[in-house]
């Protein structure tokens, strides 16, 4: 496949629409002092409120029984306070505050949000005794692990790696659509059908980031072999 697909062009254009919108916001933060790395951090503490929503929920089933709104509830912080991924991005880049730790700290910061989150999930459905359901988001976990690694090792062998269906916003917003949609038809099968789409997806997705990293090498090692 191309490396720069229809998808990820229409996926470019909604993303600077995005900023578009975003960016006056971006400037008051920036003059009132505010940096990426509390907007990174903010955006984290969002995603944690999130994650106790959902153990609040998971304990109160024995108690009273399940309250979907809760399922609500979490899709609202996680859409909301994901919007801080976008955020902190772009303070750095007008506000010329962009540092390499600065990247390091987004990343990191961004794999606790999804390892709580679909954590959160899981165990959520667990309390809901369906071990099926935790079992299937443990697998979407492992895939949103691996597509953020593969790309951070590509990135450390000089290859740019961007490729797939299944990148950190595409499963944030299923994630979150999944959890406000459980809530408003009451029914836990919604989430773990969201679920089961990452899982598959963004598994799919890692293995074609390794396959497009072992074109590029290939490709290296001809062209140097060709340099000889």
């Amino acid at each position: 496949m191309s490396d720069k697909s229809t998808f990820n062009k229409c996926r470019d254009a909604l993303q600077q629409g995005i900023y578009a919108v975003i960016n006056p916001f971006v400037r008051l933060l920036i003059k009132i002092g505010v940096t990426p790395n509390i907007v990174t951090t903010i955006g984290l503490l969002g995603n944690a409120a999130a994650t106790a929503v959902l153990i609040y929920a998971t304990m109160q089933l024995v108690k009273s029984g399940p309250d979907f709104s809760m399922l609500t509830i979490a899709g609202i912080l996680i859409i909301g306070f994901s919007l801080f991924d976008m955020l902190d991005g772009q303070v750095a880049r007008l506000g010329n505050m962009a540092s390499t730790f600065g990247a390091l700290y987004d990343s990191v910061l961004d794999r606790y949000c999804e390892m709580l989150t679909l954590g959160g999930i899981a165990f959520y459905l667990l309390g809901m005794g369906s071990i099926w359901g935790a079992l299937i988001t443990f697998l979407a976990l492992i895939g949103s692990v691996m597509v953020s690694y593969v790309r951070a090792r590509a990135e450390g062998l000089d290859i740019e790696c961007k490729v797939g269906l299944m990148q950190r916003p595409e499963r944030v917003v299923v994630t979150a659509i999944a959890l406000i949609a459980a809530g408003i038809a009451r029914e836990t099968m919604v989430l773990i059908v969201a679920m089961a789409i990452i899982a598959v997806l963004a598994n799919l997705t890692a293995f074609w980031r390794v396959a497009h990293c072992h074109r590029q090498l290939a490709r290296k090692n001809n062209t140097a072999n060709k340099t000889l």
